[in-house]
């Protein structure tokens, strides 16, 4: 039986052994327990070793060299994406590679920023990237749980453009207020992103009821899959979305490196966003023509080593296989809701059901600040994330602060768990609180 199953599903033991920093000791010899894994995940072993193989054996400028280096660069850069692209269900044509999600997202807000600028300079642009071009009063939708980084970009684009900013409200529950569709995206939207699981709430959002109210009205759709790729199965034609855009350091790859896919008529529809070398067709001292996408979105030297290793994390995970993965989260995170809502004084700020929820869990110690819970655990070996998880908005939404966050992945177990949760009996007597 491979090393990544066992008769009842994931095995996380044999998992662990794949991964060399989870046999560190921490804060005086104590055994690491990582619940960390919705920030970044740890890298595999071959992650580490397909990065390094590249470096060693076939390092050069990637697409324009003529000697046999170069063609080999090429051919992994190149490869790595139809890889990467497959492991979604997608075409590498329409695959673009970023710095990370928040990267890819800027670039499909910039998409209206460039093309309603352009056309307020009287440039005529074609028909199919008129949709791009914003006018004052139009709407953008987002939802009050976002991650900083599907926010930020649209406040920034109605403030260069006159667009107004609406959002799907959250329900005391945490969850989306779905009732609130047909007053939030009206025939004035033109926009709707939203995040498909939510890195503070662990809230798995319904696609589907959004997206048709958002193709009811025309509008472009957007989905931050950052906390949903790496943690079930995707398909992103099943979606219907316009775009979906996701990083590679949280799914078992290196930093430095995001994806976006979005539709053929979107990517070329869309205008550039960082422009230079590599993304051009011809350059005058008058005026450039692009080249088409994908290669219109990556100007300057690609990160072709962190490319490599993300195809290698996407073919670990396809042989765990996606549905074990999923699986496995769900029945860890059923065991930390049910310990947690257990506990005197603990509060999961989220669902507390596991329906249609996700691993990442977020709660507060009454009387105890989130950074202190944080340091009596990482005290104790267990590392987890403290703050408002960039999404100050759904924190507040929430009535906290601040929250002490755990999330596990595939190299955790039930006794991972049962140890952070045991740990917080230390967070209450340290603080005489509970």
């Amino acid at each position: 039986m491979s090393i990544t199953a066992s008769a009842s599903g994931l095995d996380a033991q044999a998992l662990r052994a794949q991964f060399p920093i989870l046999d560190r000791e921490v804060r005086g010899g104590g055994r690491l327990i990582y619940l960390d894994s919705a920030a970044t995940t740890q890298k595999p072993l071959a992650v580490l070793d397909a990065e390094r193989d590249y470096y060693l054996t076939s390092n050069a400028a990637v697409h324009r060299g003529a000697h046999q280096l170069a063609e080999e660069a090429t051919e992994a850069f190149e490869g790595s994406r139809a890889r990467i692209a497959a492991f979604v269900g997608a075409r590498a044509d329409d695959l673009v590679f970023t710095r990370n999600a928040t990267e890819s997202l800027n670039l499909m807000a910039y998409a209206f920023s460039n093309a309603t600028a352009k056309s307020r300079m009287g440039e005529i642009l074609p028909e199919a990237t008129r949709r791009f071009v914003l006018e004052p009063g139009d709407e953008i939708v987002v939802t009050q749980m976002e991650h900083h980084a599907n926010l930020i970009p649209w406040q920034e684009v109605c403030s260069k453009t006159g667009a107004v900013l609406r959002w799907i409200p959250l329900t005391t529950e945490g969850r989306l207020d779905l009732d609130s569709l047909p007053s939030v995206i009206t025939s004035r939207t033109r926009v709707v992103a939203f995040t498909q699981q939510s890195n503070l709430l662990g809230t798995i959002n319904p696609v589907s009821p959004i997206v048709d109210a958002a193709r009811a009205v025309g509008a472009l759709v957007i989905l931050d899959a950052c906390q949903s790729v790496p943690h079930m199965p995707i398909d992103v034609a099943s979606l219907g979305v316009d775009a979906i855009a996701w990083s590679g350091h949280k799914m078992l790859g290196p930093t430095g490196i995001g994806c976006l896919w979005a539709t053929p008529e979107t990517l070329d529809a869309m205008p550039p966003f960082i422009t230079g070398g590599s993304m051009i067709e011809t350059v005058t001292m008058e005026a450039s023509t692009f080249a088409p996408p994908p290669k219109r979105f990556e100007a300057g030297v690609p990160m072709v080593a962190q490319a490599v290793g993300l195809a290698a994390a996407c073919d670990f995970l396809a042989e765990v296989g996606m549905d074990r993965v999923a699986d496995h989260e769900h029945r860890l995170t059923a065991h930390a809701l049910d310990r947690l809502v257990s506990e005197r004084g603990v509060r999961v700020v989220g669902p507390t059901d596991n329906v249609m929820r996700g691993s990442a869990v977020s709660f507060v110690v009454d009387g105890v600040h989130p950074h202190d819970v944080g340091q009596i655990l990482d005290d104790r070996g267990i590392a987890v994330r403290v703050g408002h998880h960039c999404a100050w908005p759904g924190c507040r939404a929430m009535e906290v602060p601040a929250t002490t966050r755990m999330s596990p992945y595939i190299y955790n177990d039930v006794d991972d768990i049962d140890a952070f949760v045991d740990a917080l009996s230390d967070v209450r007597r340290v603080f005489g609180v509970g």
